[in-house]
């Protein structure tokens, strides 16, 4: 029989992330004189709010120049050139009064960059690829700095969201081979690693703007906890592995949600909804559970459950099943 879900504690949770993806989120860029002009043009093209939730100021950082930071601004982005004692008294100004600060800068080093700037080594974001420096370095600094803001961040700024599902997705996964790991009562666990799932996607979801409606979120409940594999198999390693079960319970519980949310970020990222992403997520957890389960004991470590749900993801996305959705159809 199905795994149960409570349907109404996932609807609060639901409500609770379009609700925090509605938080307003504001943000202050200084732009320093001789910056690079590529970074210019990355930060422009990435920091540009989606709705209106998003609040984003420029200001270029000039001698004499003087910003006023109040409660209400998240963080601050600087863009840095050469680093001079201008950009240096700008940012102390934030980071004095406990806002974030993060300096993006390419073509440079960035120890020498912190020094100069009188300002934290892992605050200062340096590297040759100017985009990268934005859409893959800043992204991950707002998702660490800027935690209560993540689901606002993404809902606002597109480069954000892969970073914002990949934190649910690994943090999701170990909890889950935490409790397939201690909970010894067969059976007991599957309610809840079958809910975090369940919770996993909802985050992905919200993350990628997908509508979280009541119908989206009892369908969501209805197929992820109608996994029959997965108990299955649980069931067996116990009866087959003595003294090893609760290893690869473990891993049961790591590479299912693992495989799920990888499989949901590629597919989110092609433009699929909340209902396509659903039901095809299910169908690779239980593809990378039943496959786990059949590695012998001392082969079933949590790389081989990276590797084998890398996989089966690869695998599943590679299936010409994925239609064309029109831009118009999309939510």
């Amino acid at each position: 029989m199905p795994v149960p879900i409570d349907v109404r504690d996932l609807l609060k949770h639901g409500r609770r992330l379009h609700e925090e993806r509605e938080r307003p989120v504001r943000l202050v860029v200084l732009l320093e004189p001789g910056a690079d002009a590529e970074l210019l043009d990355a930060v422009r093209k990435h920091l540009c709010p989606q709705t209106s939730f998003g609040r984003v100021a420029v200001e270029v950082v000039e001698p004499g120049f003087d910003i006023e930071v109040d409660g209400g601004v998240d963080a601050v982005v600087a863009v840095a050139g050469p680093g001079g004692p201008d950009l240096r008294r700008a940012i102390a100004s934030p980071a004095g009064r406990a806002v974030p600060v993060a300096v993006v800068a390419v073509g440079t080093d960035g120890a020498w960059l912190a020094g100069v700037l009188g300002h934290p080594l892992s605050d200062t974001l340096v590297g040759s690829d100017a985009d990268a420096v934005v859409s893959r370095d800043l992204a991950d600094w707002f998702v660490d700095r800027l935690a209560s803001k993540r689901m606002a961040l993404s809902y606002n700024f597109t480069f954000v969201r892969r970073e914002v599902a990949r934190d649910a997705v690994n943090a999701t996964a170990w909890q889950n081979a935490l409790i397939g790991g201690v909970v010894i009562i067969p059976g007991a666990d599957m309610p809840l690693m079958t809910a975090n799932q369940a919770k996993m996607l909802l985050q992905i979801a919200a993350a990628y703007g997908q509508r979280l409606g009541a119908d989206r979120i009892s369908e969501l409940a209805a197929v992820v906890g109608g996994g029959f594999v997965m108990r299955g198999v649980a069931r067996q390693v116990l009866t087959l592995v003595p003294g090893f079960g609760w290893a690869l319970k473990a891993g049961i519980g790591y590479a299912g949600t693992l495989a799920m949310g990888r499989a949901a970020i590629a597919y989110f990222e092609r433009g699929a909804d909340l209902g396509f992403v659903t039901r095809k997520v299910a169908e690779v957890r239980e593809a990378v559970v039943a496959r786990y389960g059949r590695l012998p004991s001392r082969d079933a470590t949590p790389r081989a459950a990276r590797e084998l749900a890398e996989t089966v993801v690869t695998e599943a996305l590679e299936e010409p099943r994925l239609p064309d959705i029109p831009e118009a159809a999309r939510e």
